[in-house]
């Protein structure tokens, strides 16, 4: 009973709709559940909404038919016997004729229709009923959008799971589909529309069955919808994107082949139509009907398709430039856009389908014909005229895609074309060698006719992709006795000959760059044919990597020609790499690999050097044989060359150095990366810069350069962060050996945690004394290996390293300061605490860092090691808040607490408050303090917050937690600002606002617009500040950016109007910065995206914009005189 009061209580629940949604659903699942638990059968639940199901209240009524719908929906995988279903769905299909209730009804049908067989389904009999119901109670277009979208999904419903049934009411079901979809304009619904007229055909699929008859109706319908566009986009439609219905209409048309006389005409029709989306449209939908309705049906069509493709080839072509483009992706140079893209597919989609009908009607051709007989008449590129180009270039696509089809098409093109071609290039097609080399002196001197050339690639090109493409089966199929391949095998050797011969004699000559482009790309694609189809013999294959190798080594003054025969020595020596036992395999490793190693092992100044590093990569690229022997080569240069500079004190090798590891690092590495398995290889040369340094130490050399030492730790860094754990484990004990053997800092090797790094004495007074060059180059090599290192990799005594590395960062060593965050960033991994854990934890890495006192300084300014004489303990905190005498040292001991800072910050350590307090503690300083202490101070939180390219990224294996930026900025910016608010130091003031700009332009835009009202003020000062100092100026300019993110971002627009004049100040005062043009160009676009501020807000500031922009019309940059013109326009519009 008590069951039945609650049910009761939910039905009326539900049934009013005063009551607020969520009851409403809440009431719902209540039923629902009684009724999977077997509480309550649905003919008790039936019973106990008779009323609500016949009363007279429409409303109610409503609610009630669709809240028994809806428990239907609950109960889709619950069984019901037979009886109940046929009862229910008797009584939903009545109420089809009740308007009032209509939709509860067709969700009731439809939760029905859909069940399973396993949970019963509706009869047949019973399907065939609510068909009949619909086609006469039904009146979908005169419903409400949700309705008409319930009756197609009914429909469709039927459609898919009792065909037989609703295929029995013959011209009845046609008229009720034609009738449902007519005039439909609804996203959802016209998707649901395509798709019923898709199973519709497959209900009647006989050519002379009912669909016959009607199909022309149905069509009419289908038809006005093409090209689908979208005018008015609303939210509810969001979902439904207008490919999803251009796909679906597609579908529907190509459905039957009995639409074709409808379908093709209309396509053809909207092809010449002046919108290019219905253009493109229908070049799709052609080439997928194309597909479905078959070759007879579409042979009727052949002509007026050819005809209307040829037309859209030629005529959608952008013209390029007067001059030939340097490297052409296509053809002549024109740029292609989608509408000759999916012509072109088109045309060898129907030439796959009816080649011969097709192949007759190109060769036939007299627009085409015209065009090949008027070649001869230009000799050069840029002789031809701008439409005589665009016509040579479409005919040339129109060969390579008709040609690419099939051998047999391939064939009849090279038949009907090759021959004159070759006549007019006058290359007879000769079978020998020798015939070739009867005629190499008369080709030294002579130009080839550019159209004919051009027009022979193309077929090449078109041949050999089509060979490289079926080159599985392509020897069963006895492609070699083709017309194309004979006619290959003849000529082949002939233009091999005159290409190399007039490209070896090119630099003396003035030749057109598109016929250099032909003749480089044409030795590409002639030694690169499968063997079986084109045998070039051994010595001319060879000529070919000699001819292309003199140009690399001789003709690098012509950039375009060097660059050519570069890639066409990429891609032979990718092609020989799928057959490395050929002859040919063996040539290229001798005449091109070994040839492009030893460039870069020559002290010759022929080849300028950044060109021979770009070659030698160039060429590894080509496979991964290639890439072992030039990496060999490159290490051994780089290795000769360090020996160099460090052994033996050669410093003229130190920028020939850094070209080389330059080249390894950025090309090397980044391609071994990206393909995998040579990890060896990088193992191998960071031990081998370890040999290297290791034969320093028996060295009197000192040299010492900057560039080098920053190249060879970057390539070290990302050497042994490609490592495995295990070669990095190694690397680490071959570094930390050299470490302790080569640095002249006493260094015990000890896992003693009070065996600490012995330090020398140090002077305060005479500011610290450097490394020696020897010890600098160890350790920061050192630090490399750690800051590439994996979390898990092991480090021996990592104490004593701490040690090491808080020693030498107050020694000023920013590689050893970058090194400790990266160890303490990798010390804090939560997953798995790693191998260094064995030796140090993070927590006495902290202890070691922030409370150790590590050093005494006595009373004449000596800084010693701990325990060492007399005077005052001292660590890196006391070091930071200036306990020394010394400004650098201080510099230093807060350059190296941002850098373990920053290694905190990444894994969200609490420890990192520590750091903040230090470093704002250095910021609020009495006047005692230096201002470059301060300035350093401030730039601590640069480090802290930037991204960084050298430690501590995703590269170099740092452990960085999301979003820590945002965490860091909202914890720190509102102490900032209250210590901007209360400070009137003159000294403190200023550099508070440059920390501040640091948080500031590294924090996500997101970020600063949730706070903008709150940092305007801060943002502008910043700009005014860091405007007066030209070493600021990059400072600035990422300030300047974040101004102009507000500026343009909707969410910012209150606190630009707030502060619409002063930022309109400060603006106005950038335009005139004489530092940066990137500065000037940004505050004329802040200016301009301003302009687009509300009226009143802005009109008052018209005349001081104008007046400023004036002057900036004269700037000498042209960008900055272009954004001036566009700004002054916007604003003087202003009314």
């Amino acid at each position: 009973m008590a069951a039945i009061t609650d049910l009761t209580q939910h039905l009326e629940c539900y049934v009013d709709t005063a009551r607020p949604p969520a009851d409403q659903a809440a009431s719902l699942n209540f039923i629902t559940s009684l009724v999977k638990k077997d509480l309550l059968t649905i003919e008790v639940l039936v019973k106990e909404m008779r009323m609500y199901l016949t009363i007279t209240d429409n409303v109610i009524r409503a609610r009630g038919i669709l809240l028994l719908a809806e428990v239907l929906i609950g109960l889709s995988s619950k069984p019901l016997d037979n009886a109940t279903i046929h009862s229910l769905i008797g009584f939903f299909t009545d109420r089809l004729s009740d308007w009032r209730a209509l939709r509860g009804a067709l969700v009731g049908c439809l939760a029905l229709l859909r069940r399973q067989v396993n949970a019963g389904m509706v009869s047949a009999s019973d399907a065939k009923f609510v068909a009949q119901s619909f086609r006469e109670n039904l009146p979908v277009q005169s419903l409400a959008q949700q309705d008409r979208k319930l009756c197609f999904e009914l429909l469709e419903c039927l459609l898919q799971h009792y065909p037989n049934e609703v295929a029995s009411l013959g011209e009845d079901l046609f008229y009720a589909i034609s009738e449902a979809i007519d005039g439909e304009k609804d996203p959802h619904c016209l998707i649901l529309t395509f798709h019923i007229v898709e199973i519709l055909v497959q209900i009647y699929p006989e050519p002379s069955g009912p669909l016959a008859s009607f199909c022309g109706d149905l069509f009419e319908f289908l038809g006005c919808y093409f090209p689908i566009h979208f005018t008015h986009l609303k939210d509810e439609d969001a979902d439904v994107r207008r490919e999803d219905l251009s796909k679906a209409l597609m579908s529907a048309f190509s459905s039957t082949a009995l639409f074709e006389p409808f379908v093709i005409p209309l396509l053809l029709e909207k092809l010449s139509s002046s919108l290019p989306l219905a253009k493109v449209d229908s070049l799709k939908y052609l080439n997928y009907c194309a597909s479905r309705y078959g070759a007879e049906r579409m042979a009727k069509h052949a002509e007026t398709i050819w005809v209307s493709l040829k037309h859209e080839i030629s005529n959608s072509l952008k013209v390029p430039a007067k001059s030939f483009p340097g490297e052409p992706l296509l053809g002549l140079g024109f740029e292609e856009d989608e509408i000759v893209t999916e012509a072109l597919i088109l045309l060898q989609k129907v030439t796959m389908q009816n080649d011969a009908l097709f192949l007759r009607m190109i060769v036939q051709d007299a627009d085409i014909n015209n065009v090949f007989n008027s070649i001869a008449t230009h000799e050069s590129y840029t002789s031809i005229p701008s439409l005589g180009r665009q016509s040579l270039h479409a005919v040339g696509r129109i060969f390579c895609m008709v040609a690419g089809t099939s051998m047999a098409s391939c064939s009849r093109i090279f038949e009907r074309f090759f021959p004159s071609l070759m006549k007019t290039l006058e290359i007879s097609l000769g079978i020998s060698s020798k015939d070739c080399t009867l005629k190499e002196n008369s080709l030294s001197s002579r130009r080839f006719n550019i159209g004919a050339l051009y027009l022979c690639m193309e077929l090449i090109a078109a041949c050999r992709d089509l060979i490289m493409r079926t080159n599985e089966h392509a020897e069963k199929s006895g492609t070699a006795d083709e017309t194309c391949c004979y006619m290959l095998q003849s000529s082949a050797p002939t233009l091999i000959t005159a290409f190399c011969t007039t490209l070896a004699k090119s630099s003396n000559n003035v030749v057109d760059d598109a016929e250099i482009y032909f003749k480089v790309k044409g030795l590409q694609m002639l030694v690169t044919f499968p063997g079986y189809f084109l045998q070039i013999p051994k010595p001319m294959f060879e000529n070919v990597l000699k001819t292309l190798m003199s140009i690399i080594l001789v003709n690098f003054d012509n950039p375009m020609l060097w660059k050519l025969a570069l890639k066409a020595l990429v891609h032979i020596g990718s092609f020989v790499d799928m057959h490395l036992e050929s002859e040919e395999a063996q040539s290229y490793t001798s005449f091109v690999v070994e040839k492009t190693i030893s460039l870069v092992s020559q002290d010759d100044f022929i080849v300028p050097f950044p060109l021979k590093l770009e070659a030698v990569s160039e060429i590894g690229t080509s496979s991964q044989n290639h890439m072992l022997k030039i990496v060999q080569g490159l290490e051994d240069a780089i290795v000769a060359n360090l020996s160099k500079t460090y052994v033996h004190g050669d410093s003229k090798s130190a920028e020939k150095t850094i070209q080389l590891l330059e080249c390894y690092y950025n090309k090397i590495i980044s391609w071994i990366n990206e393909t995998g398995g040579l990890e060896e290889v990088l193992y191998r040369f960071v031990i081998r810069i370890w040999n290297c340094i290791e034969r320093c130490k028996e060295s009197s050399s000192q040299v010492q350069d900057k560039g080098l030492l920053d190249a060879t730790m970057m390539a070290t860094k990302l050497a042994v962060g490609s490592c495995s754990e295990e070669s990095q484990n190694i690397i680490i004990q071959k570094a930390y050996r050299a470490l302790s053997s080569g640095l002249s800092i006493p260094f015990k090797d000890s896992m003693d945690g009070n065996s600490l790094v012995k330090l020398e004495n140090l002077h305060l007074s005479e500011q610290l004394d450097m490394f020696s060059p020897r010890d600098e180059l160890i350790l920061s090599l050192f630090a490399s290996v750690i800051i590439g290192m994996r979390p898990k990799s092991h480090i021996a005594n990592a104490k004593g390293i701490l040690h090491l590395f808080m020693t030498a960062l107050v020694k000023g060593c920013a590689p050893a300061a970058q090194a400790l965050g990266s160890m303490i960033n990798k010390l804090g991994t939560p997953s798995n605490e790693i191998a260094i854990s064995t030796s140090c934890t993070l927590e006495e890495a902290m202890e070691i860092i922030f409370r150790s006192k590590l050093w005494n300084i006595s009373e004449n300014g000596v800084l010693r090691e701990s325990g060492t004489g007399h005077g005052s303990k001292v660590g890196l905190t006391e070091l930071c808040l200036g306990i020394s005498i010394s400004e650098l040292l201080q510099i230093h001991a807060i350059t190296g607490i941002a850098w373990i800072g920053k290694g905190l910050l990444l894994i969200g350590h609490e420890r990192v408050k520590d750091v903040t307090k230090i470093i704002l503690d250095c910021l609020m300083a009495d006047e005692r303090v230096g201002a470059s202490v301060r300035r350093t101070a401030a730039d601590a939180f640069h480090i802290l917050m930037s991204d960084c390219d050298v430690c501590l990224n995703r590269t170099f294996h740092a452990k960085i937690r999301p979003l820590y930026k945002q965490r860091f900025f909202s914890t720190v910016m509102p102490i900032l600002h209250s210590l901007i608010v209360k400070s009137d130091s003159p000294l403190s003031r200023p550099m508070l606002f440059r920390a501040s700009a640091h948080l500031i332009s590294n924090a996500p835009l997101i970020v600063i617009l949730s706070e903008a009202k709150k940092l305007m003020k801060v943002l502008l000062d910043g700009l005014s500040i860091l405007s007066e100092d030209i070493l600021d100026n990059d400072k600035l300019y990422s300030l300047l950016l974040v101004l102009s993110g507000i500026l343009t971002d909707k969410c910012g627009e209150e606190a630009v109007l707030e502060n619409a004049h002063i930022i309109i100040d400060c603006l106005t005062r950038l335009i005139n910065y004489p530092h940066m043009m990137l500065v000037r160009e940004t505050a004329i676009q802040c200016l301009l995206a301003m302009s687009g501020l509300p009226r009143p807000r802005i009109f008052p500031l018209k005349t001081q914009v104008l007046q400023a922009i004036f002057k900036a019309l004269d700037d000498p940059k042209r960008s900055v005189r272009q954004e001036a013109v566009r700004c002054r326009h916007a604003w003087t519009s202003i009314a």
